[in-house]
């Protein structure tokens, strides 16, 4: 085996998924360089959770839901409980050296996350995040959630993301710990993007072969969008950018 396989702890926050999250699991957990797998259930009111540990994941229930940011610390905190029980059992035993957040809806897709985790486990990057290729399905947004980020993110950094809003991602422990606390809700990405880069880490984007529900343009995707857009704002605001000064 060679020294970075499974040295990645993949953390997978997800609510309603019972459909796609047990597929999703499988294929993270078959990837070499991954050693555990964390589901945290935020809030589902199907079988997900039960799903998620039939398929071989460690599963942390949140009561109601709590957001994506909660559900990735919850995530992280779990992964550090077990990895002290797995230190005091073998002290030579000093993974994490990177983890992975990915979304539940990915299904075998996954399979292709590992070219995510090279990078970090290399020292070539401290963050690593999936771009993806066009859906399958057509989502029903018009881009102003990513233009926004975008912007930002360009404005506080200097660096223009491909695509500012995937969920796919790696870091070192160094990245997550300079992200925390992690924005609130769906300002989670764009954060993350701001706060290592403005720490000297360095964040690469990466091609990655994966496909994932998208948000309809229905009422309900509306709403998501709408909520999305209000949580980007509220993390870029909150990091020093006046979209309302120009100049």
């Amino acid at each position: 085996m060679s020294a970075m396989a499974s040295r990645v702890a993949a953390v997978v926050p997800c609510k309603d998924e019972a459909d796609r999250i047990g597929a999703t699991v499988a294929a993270v957990l078959a990837l070499p360089q991954v050693g555990r797998v964390v589901v945290v259930d935020d809030g589902s009111t199907d079988a997900t959770a039960h799903v998620a540990r039939e398929a071989g994941a460690a599963v942390v229930i949140h009561a109601r839901n709590r957001g994506k940011a909660a559900a990735l610390e919850t995530g992280v905190r779990h992964v550090r409980e077990l990895e002290a029980v797995s230190a005091a059992t073998d002290p030579d035993d000093a993974w994490p050296a990177a983890l992975l957040f990915v979304d539940g809806d990915l299904q075998e897709t996954a399979a292709a996350l590992g070219v995510l985790t090279d990078a970090v486990l290399e020292g070539r990057a401290d963050m690593t995040i999936a771009t993806l290729p066009a859906q399958i399905t057509a989502g029903g947004g018009r881009g102003l959630v990513v233009g926004l980020a975008r912007r930002g993110i360009e404005r506080l950094t200097g660096f223009r993301a491909v695509q500012p809003l995937s969920g796919m991602r790696c870091l070192s422990p160094t990245a997550y710990d300079a992200a925390s606390p992690l924005a609130r809700g769906w300002g989670v990405e764009t954060a993350l993007t701001v706060d290592v880069l403005r720490a000297g880490l360095r964040v690469l984007e990466v091609p990655c072969e994966l496909q994932h529900r998208v948000s309809g343009s229905d009422w309900r995707g509306q709403l998501h969008r709408a909520a999305q857009y209000r949580d980007v704002w509220l993390a870029l605001v909150r990091r020093g950018w006046r979209p309302w000064h120009r100049g």
